[in-house]
């Protein structure tokens, strides 16, 4: 039996398991065994295969942003509009067949878009290139998950499968629970909440799936069992994700202010160009970028060249970013911001 059937098995497994007090040690171990399933299904084959082209592109810019979705839901067409890059679009599907970057402008920063191929479901095995489109999702700041909006919630949902069973966590922060393994010792397991959901024996029982009987284990939140095992794995992506739903101008405007009103979506349409200054704005603030001028003494700042950092920045980054030597011989900053003129 090869990992993808026992990969299937398990999924069906707790699928047909009833959630309830009495299964969920059951369920906690299932979910172990599917979390290591799938994280050899990622590792490169020991075989080497025929050299082909070269999918993953140089990162460059103020930041990363790709750009997925299935074939033929306009990541093309978006791509030529909101940069000076022309991506072939055409009415038939998988137009794109590797990786083509742009640079979208705005504000003084260079964002780097990744028009991706087409996702199909089973990617994440492997299917239509699937791998090393996940692949280079993984390294981007941002995803927009492009969605035809035309075609439901289908889509969203099995992207958000694919992305999930590859290790990629979309719009969620990282569990506050620390996990350190040690030689020997047993098991120390502790809490600074109430916990409902992991009892001591069932992250006992998780952590002898990974043959790890020695850990200190401190939950400081409230954690699922499948948010403990994606510490323990160690190579979960947290990334925030924007749902782009193009070609709204097929559809009624009942569903348009529906689908506008979700969290974390934007309405578009790349045929009529709407709302694409929007969607420019809301991308500007899921990045967390900052614009930063610098002045010299007794004269304007220059508004026309500005340092874009990330908003956790401090004034030792930005000495970074001038000159690698600036910060040794640093004295002191006057920093004004925008929503108070007053220098500190």
């Amino acid at each position: 039996m090869g990992i993808t059937d026992k990969i299937a098995e398990i999924e069906r497994e707790i699928a047909r398991t009833q959630k309830n007090k009495a299964t969920e040690y059951h369920l906690g171990l299932l979910k172990a065994k599917l979390a290591k399933y799938r994280a050899q299904l990622l590792e490169p084959s020991k075989s080497a295969g025929a050299k082909g082209e070269g999918f993953d592109v140089m990162k460059s810019g103020d930041a990363r942003v790709a750009l997925i979705g299935f074939p033929s839901v306009g990541k093309s067409t978006f791509l030529s509009l909101m940069t000076s890059t022309a991506s072939e679009a055409a009415s038939y599907e998988f137009t794109t067949l590797t990786c083509i970057p742009g640079v979208i402008e705005y504000k003084g920063a260079n964002i780097q878009l990744l028009d991706l191929p087409g996702i199909i479901e089973g990617a994440a095995q492997g299917k239509g290139r699937g791998r090393q489109v996940i692949a280079v999702a993984r390294t981007a700041d941002v995803v927009i998950m492009m969605l035809d909006a035309t075609k439901g919630e289908v889509q969203r949902e099995l992207l958000e499968k694919e992305l999930e069973s590859v290790g990629i966590r979309l719009n969620r922060s990282k569990p506050n629970i620390y996990f350190k393994p040690k030689k020997g010792g047993g098991l120390s397991y502790n809490s600074t909440v109430p916990l409902t959901q992991c009892s001591e024996k069932l992250v006992q029982l998780i952590l002898h799936e990974y043959k790890i009987f020695n850990a200190e284990v401190l939950f400081r939140e409230d954690s699922t069992p499948d948010e403990f095992i994606d510490v323990i794995v160690g190579n979960r992506v947290y990334m925030p994700c924007l749902y782009v739903y193009n070609k709204v101008d097929q559809i009624s405007i009942e569903e348009v202010n529906r689908l506008a009103h979700r969290e974390n979506s934007v309405v578009i349409s790349c045929g009529m160009k709407l709302n694409l200054d929007y969607l420019l704005e809301t991308l500007w603030e899921y990045l967390s970028l900052i614009c930063i001028y610098t002045k010299k003494r007794g004269e304007r700042p220059d508004f026309n060249d500005a340092i874009i950092m990330r908003r956790a920045s401090s004034v030792e980054h930005v000495c970074h970013r001038i000159h690698r030597t600036l910060a040794s011989q640093f004295k002191y900053a006057l920093v004004w911001v925008s929503s108070s003129f007053q220098k500190q």
